[in-house]
């Protein structure tokens, strides 16, 4: 599944610093899921984990200039075409953020249909949860539970308390390691 998910990102990225980009986020989520499920003792299917971290962000490949935020249902599309198990296409529209609620799409008036876009599997929160400490951004970086505490908390109390939660039940990861091995800064 894992060499299947990898050439699934090579065909659709449109160059290779597309792949590298996207593919090596998807690389350190594991890495990041991987250090908590050995720290923590975590009851999960760790093969389920690592493909969900590896294909979570595989509809990024797909924007084309569309709002980033399309991302996570693009690829659960596109992996459910492309005939992968439900439990792996689900990561990919079950990650954005803490959780989407019906009510976020409607009241934020989001570019993606109706419905509740939330982790619900110990996996999925697993992947959805080790998502939050590293970003995309020009240059890539990793975040601390502070930092991204205060990112979400602009979406309102109840997305602060989630992630307060999954930050009480999960810890936080060991982030300077990650930060030194894949040479990203640690904001």
């Amino acid at each position: 599944m894992i060499t299947r998910i990898r050439a699934l990102h090579r065909e659709l990225a449109p160059d290779d610093a597309a792949f590298e980009f996207v593919h090596t986020h998807c690389e350190i989520v594991w890495a990041i899921a991987e250090q908590l499920i050995r720290d923590r003792r975590l009851a999960v299917d760790a093969d389920l984990v690592r493909a969900g971290c590896l294909a979570h962000d595989i509809g990024v490949h797909l924007l084309d200039g569309t709002a980033y935020i399309r991302h996570g249902v693009l690829g659960e599309q596109l992996l459910r075409e492309r005939g992968f198990p439900e439990a792996i296409a689900r990561f990919c529209g079950h990650h954005t953020g803490v959780g989407l609620t019906r009510d976020d799409v409607e009241r934020q008036q989001l570019p993606i249909p109706p419905g509740d876009y939330l982790a619900e599997t110990p996996e999925e929160r697993l992947v959805m949860y080790a998502d939050k400490f590293h970003s995309k951004t020009t240059p890539p970086v990793f975040l601390t539970a502070a930092t991204y505490a205060t990112r979400v908390a602009r979406f309102g109390p109840g997305h602060a308390a989630r992630f307060a939660a999954m930050v009480q039940e999960y810890g936080e990861p060991d982030l300077a390691t990650l930060a030194a091995r894949f040479g990203h800064p640690l904001t």
